[in-house]
C-alpha cells in the first residue's frame, strides 16, 4: 500500500467562501489518497510546517498586504505580512524535496516577499490584473506533455478567468482560461522545479462548484500528487481512486 500523501491547506481570506470551498477541496483530494489538515489560522499554517512532515503545501487564501485605499475599512481583520519564520519554513519545506499547491487567489497572497511570486511563477498587478465577473469560462490544454493533463480534453466550468497576471519568463503553461466575454486565453496551469521541491499553480478555483467539476477535481488530483512527490505513481493513485 501507498503511502498516504500529507498535505497542509491554508485557506481564509475576502470574497471566496474559503471555508466551505476548502472541506470540498480536502474532499476531492481525500478520493485520491490525500490526506489533508484545514486551517485558516496563518500563525498556526507556519508552525504546522515547521514541525509536523507534510509533503504538500496547498495555499488557497486570499492574505496581503491591503495598501489599495479601497480595502482601508477591512485591514484591521484581513491584512497580512509574511513573518520571518513563515519565509523560512516555506525555505526549507522546498529545499526538503516537498511540494507547494497555489490555487487561484494565492498569485495575490504575500506581496510583501517577493520570493512568493518566484515560488508562484506569477503575481497579481493591481490595476493590469483582473477578472471578468464570474461565469462561464472555457478551458483547454496547450499542448505540453506533462502527467496532470494528460489525456485531457478541453472543459468549462464556472470560475474567474484571471488575465493579465505578472508571469515568469519561460514558464510553460499546461492550460489556458478564457471568460465569455474574452478574446484571448490566458495562462491557468503549470507544474514546475523550484528550489528542490515541486509546485503546481493552478488559477482556477474559485468556490466549491468550481473544485467539484469532475475534470478540474481530476486536474487538483494530479497536481497534488505530482507536487507532493508521487509522480511515478501518479496513475496508480487515481486507479484506485475510481475503483
Amino acid at each position: 500500500m501507498a503511502e498516504v500523501l500529507r498535505n497542509l491547506i491554508v485557506t481564509g481570506g475576502m470574497y471566496h467562501p474559503f471555508g466551505d470551498s476548502a472541506q470540498a477541496l480536502r474532499d476531492g483530494l481525500a478520493v485520491a489518497g490525500i490526506e489533508s489538515t484545514v486551517t485558516d489560522d496563518m500563525g498556526q499554517a507556519w508552525a504546522l510546517l515547521a514541525r509536523d512532515s507534510f509533503d504538500l503545501l496547498t495555499v488557497y487564501a486570499l492574505r496581503w498586504t491591503m495598501p489599495q485605499d479601497k480595502f482601508a475599512q477591512d485591514r484591521a481583520r484581513w491584512a497580512y505580512q509574511v513573518p520571518a519564520e513563515a519565509r523560512q519554513a516555506l525555505q526549507r519545506h522546498l529545499q526538503a524535496g516537498k511540494g507547494v499547491l497555489a490555487l487561484h487567489t494565492a498569485a495575490i497572497c504575500f506581496d510583501d516577499w517577493p520570493q512568493w511570486r518566484e515560488v508562484v511563477g506569477a503575481g497579481w498587478i493591481w490595476g493590469d490584473s483582473h477578472h471578468p465577473p464570474l461565469g462561464p469560462v472555457q478551458v483547454r490544454p496547450t499542448g505540453c506533455a506533462h502527467p496532470i493533463v494528460d489525456g485531457l480534453d478541453a472543459f468549462s466550468l464556472v470560475d474567474e478567468a484571471y488575465t493579465r497576471m505578472d508571469l515568469l519568463p519561460g514558464l510553460d503553461p499546461l492550460m489556458e482560461v478564457r471568460a465569455d466575454s474574452q478574446d484571448s486565453h490566458s495562462p491557468c496551469l503549470w507544474a514546475r522545479q523550484v528550489g528542490g521541491g515541486r509546485v503546481v499553480y493552478n488559477a482556477l478555483g474559485h468556490d466549491r462548484a468550481s473544485l467539484s467539476h469532475p475534470v478540474h477535481q481530476t486536474i487538483l488530483q494530479r497536481s497534488a500528487l505530482w507536487a507532493g512527490g508521487r509522480g511515478p505513481s501518479l496513475q496508480a493513485s487515481l486507479d484506485r481512486a475510481s475503483a
